[in-house]
């Protein structure tokens, strides 16, 4: 392939619109209304160090690889990711589900790394079986059909982890659901040991969206300006906006989120970065200037800085 054709694979890439590559799109019926698509990580990742008989073999080893090689300008986000995940998952007896809730700009690396989670979590072939994702703006675009979307999705939930207790449920755009329908899920994320008989305390529920993206990118900023490193944020920096992080003020009041995850605006060597290891991913000799002539295109978030890019990785 040519640098020009290398060129513009790379920039449909680069430039996502919240769609993971390595995720295969498969049609169900969910009940007899209204049809919903639901989409599948294909996990790529054979080697695991801790088996189940449930299709699931966590290797911690390759979390903490993968967040450390493929995702680029997220400290804070690896560290809290990889402590939680590996905590969980180590726990064969944990009291709830693990929920994560994930903030932040677009293109910073909210899909992609749920990706990666369920990648080190199932076996080669299973995560169809287990791992649900949700796009509230594909799957629930009519407020008018609450009733039936709270229905289907409870009953969605809980046939999926009667058949699969480490089943893990992603919801993407969750500021845009329909008012309400966050309460459906509500009964899954609490400390209840079973309910209608059945246990979802090893499941793993991730919420995705850009609430707080504006606090996140103005702290980025503030260090920016004052000449500091984007890697001496902290997560406490963060924590007095919790708040304003929220999908829903009940989910902290009752404590179902067990970790807020905030995701820093990129810079344009982190996108650098980002293609050149999805060079290396499908195939290509990693090029720095097919990198660059991509990167050279995509506009900012601040103009009159050009520091953070306005569209960067999955």
């Amino acid at each position: 392939m040519n640098t020009r054709k290398q060129h513009i694979l790379l920039l449909g890439i680069l430039l996502c619109s919240g769609s993971n590559q390595a995720i295969e799109p498969l049609s169900v019926l969910l009940g007899t209304g209204i049809g919903v698509l639901f989409k599948y990580f294909i996990p790529k990742t054979e080697h695991r160090t801790r088996r189940d008989n449930e299709g699931t073999g966590f290797n911690a080893a390759g979390l903490k690889a993968d967040l450390g090689n493929k995702l680029f300008g997220q400290h804070i986000a690896s560290d809290i990711i990889f402590k939680a995940v590996s905590g969980f998952m180590d726990n064969d007896h944990p009291k709830k589900p693990l929920v994560l809730s994930l903030h932040g700009p677009t293109g910073t690396g909210k899909n992609f790394v749920s990706q990666l989670i369920a990648e080190n979590i199932y076996e080669k072939g299973k995560a169809r079986q287990f791992v649900h994702v949700f796009s509230a703006t594909h799957h629930f675009p009519h407020p008018s059909e609450i009733v039936t979307y709270k229905s289907q999705l409870q009953e969605w939930i809980k046939s999926n982890v009667t058949n699969g207790e480490r089943s893990m449920f992603i919801f993407k755009n969750v500021d845009k659901m329909p008012p309400g329908l966050i309460d459906s899920i509500k009964p899954f994320l609490s400390h209840q040991v079973q309910l209608d008989g059945i246990s979802f305390q090893k499941s793993i529920f991730m919420f995705l969206s850009n609430v707080g993206e504006d606090v996140i990118t103005q702290m980025a900023l503030d260090f920016w300006n004052k000449g500091r490193k984007r890697e001496a944020i902290t997560f406490k920096d963060l924590e007095t906006s919790l708040s304003q992080f929220s999908n829903d003020q009940s989910l902290i009041d009752n404590n179902m989120v067990d970790f807020f995850i905030p995701f820093l605006p990129l810079e344009y060597g982190h996108v650098i970065q980002c293609v050149m290891a999805e060079m290396k991913a499908i195939g290509f000799q990693p090029d720095k200037d097919v990198a660059d002539r991509v990167v050279r295109d995509i506009s900012y978030v601040h103009l009159s800085e050009n520091v953070f890019v306005k569209s960067g990785c999955c």
